[in-house]
């Protein structure tokens, strides 16, 4: 089963928790147990496993990509001033896959899936959930 998540983002740089979209995504599949891939569409955008336990580990990932990779520097900036945005999203990567286990996603207590937009604010960012398995 396949489904696309949409989302609007509305910082430039930021982690948007969508663990409840994507164990949506498997409950509604009937998969019991086999994978699910997160899979971020655009070059500017990735996915994340991070914990979720406050805004403090959030707002660090931000500011450690802020820190190695700077904005305004970058020959892609002199076509569209985003070149740390895609520097981001290629550090991070698109995707990630986790095992359903029981129906559910094999999250442990802190982990949750994040998009994280490196290039916002965006109406629209498209997030596809792919899930495979055995009912």
């Amino acid at each position: 089963m396949q489904k696309i998540i949409t989302l609007r983002t509305s910082h430039r740089n930021a982690l948007y928790d969508i663990t409840q979209e994507v164990a949506g995504v498997v409950r509604e599949s009937g998969i019991r147990s086999g994978l699910v891939s997160v899979y971020a569409r655009g070059s500017t955008a990735a996915i994340m496993i991070q914990e979720n336990w406050d805004q403090s580990v959030q707002n660090d990932v931000v500011t450690l990509l802020d820190r190695m990779i700077p904005g305004g520097i970058w020959e892609h900036d002199h076509q569209d001033n985003n070149g740390d945005s895609h520097l981001k999203a290629g550090l991070v990567g698109p995707s990630e896959t986790i095992p359903v286990v029981d129906g559910k996603p094999g999250l442990s207590t802190w982990q949750n899936v994040f998009l994280c937009e490196f290039d916002g604010p965006r109406n629209q960012r498209e997030v596809v959930v792919t899930v495979i398995g055995d009912k």
